[in-house]
């Protein structure tokens, strides 16, 4: 355990940017699979709009170094190639 109090103080800034962070992939992961479920289940119009979502979150996180700016560009371009195949 930390022993000096700015040590302390960053470990508790830690606790708290991990927290968030978890939080934007674990949306980012839910909109993607309402993305894949939407082309799944043939619904065009459902599937774009969920795609627009999918894709600003992927670029919000990106922007805040969530996940790196070419995952998320490799994450659009995968649901966007699904949605043109159906």
């Amino acid at each position: 355990m930390a022993n000096i109090r700015s040590a302390e103080k960053n470990i508790r800034k830690t606790k708290t940017r991990t927290a968030r962070n978890q939080a934007v992939i674990s949306r980012l992961r839910t909109l993607r699979k309402k993305v894949v479920a939407a082309v799944e289940k043939g619904d065009a119009k459902l599937a774009e709009t969920s795609l627009s979502e999918f894709a600003s979150a992927a670029d919000k996180a990106a922007k805040t170094k969530v996940i790196h700016k070419n995952a998320a560009s490799r994450l659009k371009s995968r649901a966007a190639s699904k949605l043109a195949k159906k």
